[in-house]
């Protein structure tokens, strides 16, 4: 994603400052038919926000009060039916106790005609909740007050549809003349002076937008691991704050396509230019970096096709002179005249069931598989842009430059930043490396050497194993008998009952790979493990009472160490 795709043309923001259409008490209070209305109470809740007005006309009216709504009265309805007296300060609590309970916005009470002095009791507590109570003028109608909040609530709803319908058809002219994510993240973040990221599912930042300070603050955020990767599992869809960071808020929206997940859209910015209006806007985005990123997999998938039949080809060894590899590998914008190592890397779970020839469902299995892809291609580029990276259908190839002796570092850091955090889609994959090669004609050799070692690494050390092909050893001898239930009898004729899983077992198994790692020396195991040499002669005695003469004859001393490999191998 990191190439521009057409001009980027400076735009000016034309949009309106306010994050939010929804109507605040302190906006209320300021429309013309209440704008000499008095506040008697409830100042702290003047950001409370009104959705709905209702007027009060019977005195149980808390059963039918619903969130953020404003509630206006001539007085009449809170004096005693029976007898025309106002209700005592207790109830007047318990009715202000029961709006704020139910999330009402404020109340509004004619002045003079029915309702008195306002009550201490009754002010104190809507102080205490932060429940708004005004006198409305006697003279003003409540069908003025209700037409007027009708109409801004409209007006702002409207107006938040028209910045939303707006924003939609500017990205989508982007994504027409040939724009791609960066344009499109820039475009969004000059609507509403915001730090924009677009990411994978995975967290893996595609395009970044913003001003160079909104950025830096943004980077500062506890939101990325250390490889750079968005923690998407810790944000969720819609208005949220920022960890540890009062005065900024994020607003999230999935890119989904065709049943499909391809990532989120991210801004960030001050709280208050966060609101229902930008998160509605950015939905509409959403959509529109969705067409984005589809034509952008279109044209990648041709690509990909024609460079992973080359690969492929090169890889088995089906391909012409080392020179032509490498003048075509140019022409790919791929480098192979340097020395390298074959790395491959697989999901587990795609392994798994190959092993156990099971069919997986196209989705279950394919989209892991280009997220795992997309992940290395996208790690690998950032360190080396001209090394090949390409994606097959159960496994993932990279040759990356590595000189003698830094193998290990350049793939446990590559590793590293693609599982980060189980990235790469969050799913478990085992890698396997190769020696490091001095010329393109030995990378079927090095590409043979690599897929040996997950395979083997995988048996050895189970899921999300990493092994490098000079490290297995005598595994490498055993990954050839792909029968595993004959290693199992192997293993079980030479061992007996040590071949088990028990305690007992594991106690002895230990006990003999000691004894075999010091060539039979009884006073050096007895050091290493920490045991008294009596103990340790009575622990011999046992074992070759189970596993025969080891400590005198060479050839079963053979038997039982390769045994005792087969029985750390996992998978069997």
């Amino acid at each position: 994603m990191d190439d521009m795709v057409g001009e980027l043309r400076p735009r000016t923001r034309d949009f309106p400052s306010s994050a939010s259409y929804a109507l605040t008490v302190a906006e209320l209070l300021a429309l013309p038919s209440l704008a000499e209305s008095t506040l008697v109470a409830g100042e702290r809740g003047l950001a409370n926000v009104v959705r709905r007005v209702n007027v009060i006309e019977v005195p149980d009216i808390l059963p039918w009060v619903k969130q953020n709504e404003l509630l206006l009265t001539t007085g009449f309805p809170l004096r005693h039916a029976d007898s025309g007296r106002p209700f005592g300060a207790g109830a007047l609590v318990e009715l202000v106790e029961g709006l704020a309970e139910r999330g009402a916005a404020a109340l509004g009470v004619k002045e003079g005609r029915y309702f008195g002095d306002v009550p201490a009791a009754m002010i104190e507590a809507a102080d205490r909740l932060g429940l708004p109570l005004f006198l409305i003028r006697r003279d003003v109608g409540f069908d003025e007050v209700i037409s007027e909040v009708f109409t801004h609530l409209v007006d702002r709803q409207a107006w938040a549809l028209d910045i939303a319908d707006r924003m939609h058809r500017a990205l989508t002219s982007i994504v027409l003349e040939g724009g791609d994510l960066p344009q499109i993240a820039d475009e969004v973040a000059t609507l509403f002076e915001a730090s924009v990221l677009i990411c994978t599912p995975d967290g893996r930042v595609q395009a970044t937008a913003g001003a160079d300070a909104d950025l830096a603050a943004l980077e500062e955020m506890p939101l990325f691991d250390p490889s750079g990767r968005l923690l998407t599992e810790r944000l969720h869809e819609g208005l949220q704050p920022v960890p540890g960071d009062d005065t900024h808020r994020i607003a999230v929206a999935p890119i989904i396509a065709g049943g499909t997940d391809h990532g989120l859209i991210v801004a960030v910015a001050e709280a208050q230019r966060l609101g229902p209006v930008t998160m509605q806007s950015l939905e509409r985005a959403a959509t529109v970096v969705a067409l984005a990123v589809i034509k952008k997999l279109a044209v990648s998938a041709v690509e990909s096709k024609f460079r992973g039949d080359f690969l492929r080809d090169v890889l088995n060894g089906a391909t012409e002179s080392p020179e032509q590899i490498i003048e075509y590998c140019a022409q790919l914008d791929w480098d192979v005249n340097r020395r390298m190592v074959v790395i491959v890397a697989q999901l587990d779970e795609i392994a798994e069931a190959a092993v156990s020839n099971s069919v997986k469902p196209a989705v279950s299995g394919r989209l892991p598989q280009e997220r795992l892809t997309a992940a290395w291609q996208q790690v690998v580029r950032r360190r080396d842009r001209r090394a090949p990276v390409v994606g097959f259908s159960n496994e993932v190839v990279t040759l990356m430059p590595a000189e003698p002796g830094t193998e290990h570092e350049v793939v446990d850091d590559l590793i590293a930043s693609v599982a980060g955090d189980k990235g790469g889609g969050r799913n478990s994959f085992g890698a396997g490396v190769s020696r490091v090669i001095d010329s393109v004609a030995d990378i079927p050799r090095a590409y043979d050497q690599a897929r040996k070692a997950v395979m083997v690494g995988r048996r050895m050390s189970g899921n999300g194993s990493v092994a490098h092909f000079d490290s297995l050893g005598v595994h490498r001898l055993l990954s050839l008998v792909t029968d595993a239930a004959e290693l199992q009898a192997f293993a079980s004729e030479v061992l007996g009952s040590l071949a088990g899983d028990d305690a007992d077992a594991l106690d002895l198994r230990q006990t003999l790979q000691a004894l075999l790692d010091t060539n039979c020396n009884v006073a050096e195991t007895a050091r290493v493990l920490h045991f008294h040499y009596n103990t340790l002669r009575y622990r011999i005695g046992k074992l070759e009472s189970i596993v025969g003469p080891f400590t005198t004859d060479p050839i079963l001393r053979l038997d039982v160490a390769l045994a005792l490999r087969v029985a750390e191998m996992k998978g069997l």
